[in-house]
């Protein structure tokens, strides 16, 4: 047998490059990497992108700047796995800053990285194609992008991933779209609350946040309060607020609540449950300010519903409110204050805070803080309109004074709020004898000259409420208020010119304020409103005729009679027939 000869090695094909380890410490050239055809060398290129984008916004930037971004949107649809994870983890880094996302908008990428959501991609590509998308959504161009491309399903699908990481970018992206009202809507037909509900029972506050923030939102819309409340969702709300663990949840809870209250079914259900008791003393007894001062607004969003308020008082709701007047936190007090303004509709509500809560309100009246002064004053308006009782109650807690000094508040609403309630008070005989002797006339006149249409409106009818008799009158007169009530004769506002004609009429009582009013032009101006089919008012009519009763001559030019009351005690001419005068005085 012959000695077998060792086979000598081939070489290897000239075509072929030695495999090279490429070690760089520059951005730039791995920016380079991302354009070669290699998929072991475009996914180490995206992974040292990665770590590099990680490490802060200036990374991020100078990225940008190389030109990073155009070559990595193509990797999103490579054929490789692992290419196209790491160029997706890399988007979800990068789309915080708000340079990139404008490129990103600009490339149409949002396609791409919604079609990362599919069920079958693995959950690391889920977590940063989700956080790219909740950062994309905080722009409203690129929300609409996301909506229109079908974005709304695959996240409230991803809404039940094991990862939380996954749930929490994707209810953050979610809660970023349904700001929109189409969306709102669409979330409705994706049946969307139930998988929302139970991110409630995640040990992630952020996630329980982010998903009572959602709620918060598409609870504004009637038909998904009725999902909320059909897929018991209530339940949820109240467990929260009975877990003190969950405080921080309180909040957004109740504003929530609020919401659902709104609707007449929920809120017979939470009573008939218990809930809306729970609810009350939760509120009550609370001592964090934004929680009451929740609670408050919830009580008012649903006491706008009668059948809510008629509920709400068989619940004894008024004590609560009665107690959060009491709070040490403005907010809680202009809450409490503007829910009362809402129960005021509610008869036996009305009659409850005569005794309880007009006293705490007028006290409110003297506070530093101008929006609890409104929001008090409001609340007296509701509860003395039509109402002689209250009234009674507010002017023996010392009301009268503390209404006239908030007649000078900066704030228009306080201002008029304040002229409501010194106008019901003036219905009283009595009482209106109070409101003249605390010098009302004087207080009225910056009112008087408001720009504000709401206050002028205000002014006019307490005027109207309170000249009832010579001394008045004669105050006002004296202290010129009469010149600006003439002026807002001239309003283009309907009511305002209706309220000033109102106590024209009264003031033109006697024969001085008469007389001045004439020389303020008075006269001429209600002929002239009295000429307009638009403008006239029963009340410019009569005032109108009230004045001409103190220039008897004229009116019987005018008219052609004089009444059986209309007494000459200083003779009277013929001024000539009223056409010739009307156009002597109007040429």
């Amino acid at each position: 047998m012959g000695k077998k000869i060792k086979k000598e090695s081939e070489p290897p094909p000239k075509d072929v490059f030695d495999p090279l380890t490429i070690e760089s410490k520059k951005a730039a050239t791995v920016v380079l990497m991302l354009n070669s055809p290699e998929e072991e060398i475009l996914a180490k290129a995206c992974e040292a992108i990665y770590r590099f984008a990680l490490k802060g916004e200036e990374n991020k930037a100078t990225l940008l700047e190389l030109g990073a971004v155009e070559p990595l949107t193509k990797l999103l649809n490579h054929e490789d796995k692992i290419v196209r994870r790491n160029a997706t983890m890399i988007f979800g880094i990068l789309a915080s800053n708000n340079d990139v996302k404008k490129l990103l908008r600009e490339l149409h990428v949002t396609n791409s990285v919604i079609a990362q959501l599919a069920a079958e991609e693995e959950v690391v590509i889920h977590e940063f194609a989700s956080l790219c998308l909740a950062n994309m959504s905080a722009e409203y161009t690129s929300k609409v992008q996301i909506f229109e491309q079908g974005g709304l399903e695959p996240l409230i699908r991803l809404l039940s991933s094991p990862d939380p990481d996954v749930k929490k970018n994707s209810i953050e992206c979610i809660y970023n779209l349904v700001q929109d009202f189409q969306c709102r809507a669409t979330l409705q037909e994706l049946n969307a609350i139930p998988p929302i509900l139970d991110l409630l029972k995640s040990e992630y506050p952020i996630i329980q946040l982010l998903a009572l923030k959602t709620l918060d939102v598409i609870t504004n819309d009637k038909e998904c309060r009725a999902m909320l409340r059909d897929s018991q969702g209530v339940d949820h709300l109240i467990k929260i607020l009975e877990t003190k663990e969950l405080s921080d949840l309180h909040i957004e809870a109740l504003s929530v609540l609020a919401n659902c209250l709104e609707d007449m079914d929920t809120m017979v259900m939470i009573q008939q449950t218990g809930g809306l008791k729970k609810l009350l003393s939760f509120a009550e007894n609370s001592t964090i300010p934004d929680i009451q001062k929740n609670a408050a607004r919830a009580i008012t969003k649903a006491a706008y519903d009668p059948e809510n308020r008629k509920l709400f008082h068989e619940q004894e709701v008024e004590k609560c409110l009665v107690t959060l007047l009491g709070s040490e936190n403005d907010g809680t007090k202009i809450a409490a204050s503007q829910a009362i303004s809402a129960m005021c509709e509610n008869s036996g509500s009305k009659e409850f805070f005569n005794n309880q809560g007009i006293p705490q309100l007028i006290q409110l009246l003297k506070s530093d803080s101008e929006e609890v002064r409104e929001a008090s004053a409001l609340a007296l308006a509701n509860l003395t309109t039509c109402n002689p009782a209250n009234a009674n109650a507010a002017a023996e807690g010392d009301g009268i004074d503390a209404l006239i000094n908030t007649l000078s508040s900066k704030r228009d609403g306080a201002i008029a709020n304040a002229a409501t309630v010194l106008t019901n008070m003036a219905m009283q005989e009595p009482l209106r004898l109070s409101i003249q002797s605390h010098d009302v006339m004087h207080a009225l006149l910056s009112p008087l000259h408001s720009a504000n249409t709401v206050v002028q409106n205000k002014a006019a009818l307490t005027v109207a409420a309170t000249v009832c008799d010579v001394e008045a009158r004669t105050e006002l007169r004296n202290s010129g208020g009469l010149e600006p009530l003439v002026e807002l004769l001239r309003s283009k506002n309907d009511e305002v010119r209706r309220h000033a004609s109102w106590a024209i009429m009264v003031c033109a009582s006697d024969e001085p304020t008469a007389a001045e009013l004439c020389r303020l032009g008075a006269l001429d101006i209600l002929e002239e409103i009295n000429l307009s089919v638009s403008r006239k008012n029963k009340f410019s009519e009569a005032a109108h005729n009230k004045l001409l009763n103190h220039h008897l001559s004229l009116k019987y030019s005018q008219t052609g009679y004089l009444s059986s009351s209309n007494i000459i005690t200083d003779g009277v001419y013929d001024y000539g027939r009223a056409e010739t005068w009307e156009s002597e005085l109007h040429p």
